[in-house]
């Protein structure tokens, strides 16, 4: 089926979602707890700081909250397609693996130790969660190697238990925060959207964009890899290769979205596998496209979030995850009405 896919209708696919993602992105930057003018907007700042109130809104709020939302949704969203492509299973996703909990780990471990330098212009917080979530990574590929057998297997098993554990090791740190530490810190846990300054934005958006297309440049590879270890080698990809690329470069952008926003759970599965119900399963269209469409449905999220109940704020993983978990029961339901019609 994926020499079905010609580069016309992969482009025409891309450029289809990209649109939708600029459509999302320029309503929901006009949404807000205060109406903005858009000929006020477009008037400039005025002559002193200040004076034009709707342009701040508008370029120094709005824009760089909402573009952060977008990167995270791509980040997540696009780890999420490779992990259920080396797993071989549409249900996985960037949290599976234990990266959450490393990176709620890190945010424990930056509120008791009270520590004040950042990473990427963020909060000390960002940064440690940032630095655990990667040696999370490389603590369950490392723990999965030594324990044998499948790939699949051990990297699942390795991942549940180091899980677990974090888990254990953050109820204890729990126990020991003040409250006032401990309301950031499970807002930052619950995933939140704050504002960035446009040298940060740059820079995570190199990273993330330069992950995902490393992962695009092995979506191909990653086709072969979905008929199995033993299929993929006796067609030239060595999977085990392959595995270790595609779970390096989702991780670290998975990393790097989480530094950037805390946790925000249900993209990475949601996403991925309501684009594959949508355009297939070949992944050199699942993956750009569920980049693209990841990272809509986060801003979509974060509008939501920010507006429901203004003028506070709800954290967005509460809304990904109101939204997300009833989305994908009838996602699945569906999916598996059709599997079962075709048998």
């Amino acid at each position: 089926m994926t020499d079905l896919l010609t580069p016309k209708r992969l482009i025409s696919k891309i450029v289809l979602c990209l649109a939708v993602l600029v459509v999302v992105m320029f309503v929901c930057s006009l949404v807000g707890t205060q109406k903005i003018s858009l000929s006020a907007v477009f008037a400039g700042p005025g002559d002193t700081p200040g004076q034009n109130t709707d342009y701040d809104i508008f370029v120094r709020v709005r824009i760089p909250r909402i573009i952060l939302a977008a990167l995270v949704g791509a980040a997540l969203a696009a780890s999420g397609v490779a992990l259920q492509a080396i797993l071989r299973n549409p249900l996985a996703e960037p949290y599976i693996l234990g990266i959450s909990s490393g990176a709620a780990l890190g945010v424990m471990t930056a509120a008791l130790a009270g520590v004040s330098w950042s990473f990427l212009g963020g909060s000390p917080m960002a940064g440690m969660a940032f630095l655990f979530a990667i040696g999370t990574v490389w603590l369950v590929w490392f723990t999965g190697h030594l324990a044998g057998g499948s790939t699949v297997t051990s990297l699942l098993l390795a991942g549940v238990v180091i899980n677990a554990f974090f888990s254990a090791v953050i109820m204890l740190m729990t126990s020991l925060i003040d409250s006032e530490q401990l309301r950031s810190t499970i807002m930052w846990l619950m995933g939140s959207i704050g504002e960035k300054d446009f040298p940060t934005l740059f820079a995570s958006a190199i990273f993330i964009i330069a992950g995902i297309a490393g992962l695009f440049t092995i979506s191909q590879k990653l086709n072969v890899l979905a008929f199995g270890a033993g299929e993929a080698q006796s067609l030239g990809v060595n999977p085990r290769k392959i595995t270790l690329v595609a779970f390096a470069l989702a991780s670290f952008i998975t990393a790097v979205a989480v530094g950037l926003s805390g946790l925000v759970g249900f993209v990475g599965l949601v996403v991925p596998h309501s684009v594959r119900l949508i355009f297939g399963p070949d992944h050199r269209q699942l993956l750009p496209t569920s980049a693209l469409l990841g990272a809509a449905f986060v801003v979509i999220c974060d509008t939501i979030a920010r507006t429901i109940i203004s003028p506070a704020q709800l954290p967005v993983g509460v809304i990904t995850a109101i939204i997300g978990g009833p989305v994908f029961l009838i996602l699945l339901s569906r999916y598996s009405k059709k599997v079962g019609t075709l048998r």
